[in-house]
């Protein structure tokens, strides 16, 4: 996903909030690909008073055949105050440098894509100058 600049909220009483939104994104896999609905998608990032970033994320998906999906996940992103400056800055950042990983649900009414609504899975995530690439695993 190719995010948009950030909107800071700044100082909440739950912690610092941020939003990214999206600005284009896709998705493959073995069974299902296709593309992120920016209209639809952000990332309502929380740091919190310990330096931790907790993720609160809701995408709408296309996949190829037409099909809609909503995906939501919430997780946890840390790092050294120094790989925190540099993701800030958009810098390119090994993703073998941070914590990042979440916890992604599926949602949707296409019969061919059921499959996605019983499953639990995780994603390991790595932050680029201007987009995050996650790999997401369906746990057996």
């Amino acid at each position: 996903m190719r995010l948009n600049p950030t909107e800071e909220l700044g100082d909440t009483p739950a912690g610092r909030r941020r939003v990214f939104t999206v600005a284009s994104g896709e998705f493959r896999g073995d069974r299902i690909s296709g593309t992120v609905l920016p209209a639809a998608s952000a990332d309502f990032l929380l740091v919190r008073p310990d330096g931790a970033a907790q993720l609160d994320v809701r995408l709408l998906l296309r996949a190829e055949d037409g099909a809609l999906v909503l995906m939501t996940y919430r997780g946890i992103r840390h790092a050294s105050p120094e790989i925190d400056a540099r993701i800030a800055r958009r810098e390119q950042v090994a993703g073998s440098e941070y914590y990042l990983r979440t916890a992604p649900f599926f949602e949707t009414s296409a019969p061919q894509h059921a499959w996605l609504n019983k499953i639990v899975s995780i994603g390991i995530g790595e932050r680029r100058a201007s987009e995050l690439v996650y790999e997401v695993f369906e746990i057996l």
